[in-house]
């Protein structure tokens, strides 16, 4: 069993000076949801997710050896310009990130970063923002440990980036991607997010994700809020038992290619995300009057013609239009014709299953 102290380094072989790097990762849009964490972003439930191709953050990270005076030292720059709202984020993760890169006090770091969707659009981008960073900080570990092998790096890359933001440790490699203890699924585990190790049926590949953009605005309630309301919640441990369930069913519905029973499980797992928020206390409801008009749009479409749609949702009011390749045309159709007046300013994002991060 793979504890969180094998990560910590105890020699470093080699020694850089100054370098930069670059990665991209992508946002992901979980099936099975996770609500609730312990301390160290431990998630209360396993989950399950889709890792998105086009949603991605791209992330340049240069740095150069300064005297270790016990700080840490950074500039972040958000699509060129000084961002300084989002340093008391990187600062809190780099103090809990450091027990794991001791070398973090001994660079000045210039963090240069941009989304490849509009910022504020209402997309998590902490998911994908901490896992390219995470990335980024890997490669110089590994230029100081060259002996290190690719099944660490990555492991180590995606715990990292779980400490920055839970969902980021499923931005990291792999196109089905599940995170938290499983006991049918091996090698899962608390700590980081791992490629899903069974049999993938066709009817997954390429899946399609259009992400219809209801409401743009920042959220009324912070996830870090919203995991918090688990800890009295009267039906948490219910909901914890039923996150295993289902992820014991969609092994089988992965395998099998059923997309029937895939769409209940995954439109089941999205209300019951939203129940829990209307349900804690302080009780909250982050759905839309469009966000209930676009669900009963598809349920309506896909009553009506039987094609294989559904939707799911994150701690938001944007909805995630999934669906196979083969009846993306038809799909995206009624996209156009019948869903789009209810997003805002007519704004969706076309993105598609993808396979993690990437050094550019």
């Amino acid at each position: 069993m793979i504890s969180a102290n094998d990560f910590i380094p105890s020699k470093y072989t080699h020694s850089v000076e100054e370098g930069n790097f670059q990665w991209s990762a992508p946002s992901n849009i979980a099936l099975v949801k996770y609500w609730g964490k312990k301390d160290n972003q431990i998630p209360a439930n396993p989950s399950v997710s889709f890792t998105l191709n086009n949603c991605k953050t791209i992330t340049k990270l240069a740095f150069a050896k300064k005297q270790n005076d016990g700080t840490f030292s950074f500039d972040l720059l958000f699509e060129g310009q000084p961002k300084e709202d989002f340093k008391p984020k990187i600062q809190k993760f780099l103090e809990r990130i450091e027990i794991y890169l001791p070398f973090l006090k001994d660079y000045h770091f210039t963090i240069d970063t941009e989304n490849t969707f509009p910022h504020s659009s209402g997309i998590a981008s902490s998911a994908s923002g901490m896992a390219a960073l995470a990335m980024n900080l890997m490669s110089i570990e590994k230029a100081l440990y060259p002996e290190m092998t690719e099944e660490y790096f990555y492991q180590k890359a995606s715990l990292l980036a779980r400490l920055g933001s839970g969902s980021a440790c499923r931005s990291v490699k792999g196109s089905v991607v599940v995170w938290g203890n499983h006991t049918n699924i091996s090698g899962s585990s608390d700590l980081f997010g791992v490629e899903f190790p069974n049999a993938i049926h066709a009817n997954f590949k390429n899946f399609q994700d259009t992400i219809l953009l209801v409401d743009k605005g920042e959220k009324k309630v912070s996830s870090t809020v919203g995991h918090d309301l688990m800890h009295n919640h009267p039906f948490a441990e219910r909901r914890f038992a039923q996150a295993h369930e289902n992820l014991d069913q969609l092994i089988t519905i992965f395998e099998s290619g059923d997309l029937e029973e895939f769409i209940k499980i995954v439109e089941s797992e999205a209300l019951t995300l939203h129940a829990m928020m209307m349900t804690s206390m302080p009780y909250f409801i982050l759905m839309k009057p469009n966000t209930l008009e676009i669900i009963n749009a598809i349920w309506k479409f896909r009553n009506e013609t039987k094609i294989p749609v559904c939707f799911t949702l994150d701690a938001g009011a944007n909805v995630h239009v999934l669906y196979p390749e083969n009846v993306a045309e038809t799909v995206l159709q009624f996209i156009k014709n019948e869903l789009v007046g209810y997003c805002q300013n007519g704004q969706y994002i076309c993105d598609e299953i993808g396979n993690g991060a990437m050094l550019i």
